[in-house]
């Protein structure tokens, strides 16, 4: 799973988000933070292989990674309505998440599924000596009325 996030962060934020951001994120950050956040985590498995994954923290879907070769398919999509439904069931009416703003693939995905573009927010991303500033665009969902 750590392998998965590592590339898909790579391939999605490299040139994107501050320096100091890519160089706090090493392969042994991405381990340690994926042992961290395993109780937070949906796992999708097709053919006995890790497929893909998504990382709830309350109403915040802060992780979906999907590995190369199930993009494209039914993969992230299920993740996604995962993540939802936990959000729901949390019992809140609303669930969000960050996208960097030059993602326009991760931006595609989420408006194609719903999710609505509140615009540009400054993230704070979590670094070796405190938060580091992410221009992002802050996307939201209605996963439960009332």
């Amino acid at each position: 799973m750590a392998d998965i996030w590592r590339a898909g962060w790579r391939e999605a934020h490299h040139g994107r988000v501050p320096d100091d951001l890519v160089k706090a994120r090493t392969a042994s950050s991405f381990l340690e933070r994926a042992t961290d956040l395993v109780g937070a985590t949906t796992v999708a498995v097709v053919s006995g292989e890790i497929a893909g994954f998504v990382m709830v923290a309350e109403d915040e879907v802060q992780q979906l990674y999907v590995a190369p070769g199930h993009r494209g398919g039914v993969v992230a999509r299920a993740l996604l309505s995962a993540a939802e439904a936990v959000v729901a069931g949390r019992g809140h009416a609303e669930a969000w998440l960050a996208v960097v703003a030059g993602n326009a693939r991760a931006r595609r995905f989420y408006e194609g599924a719903g999710w609505r573009d509140l615009g540009q927010f400054d993230y704070a991303a979590t670094g070796p000596r405190g938060p580091i500033t992410v221009p992002a665009h802050r996307y939201v969902r209605t996963v439960r009325s009332g």
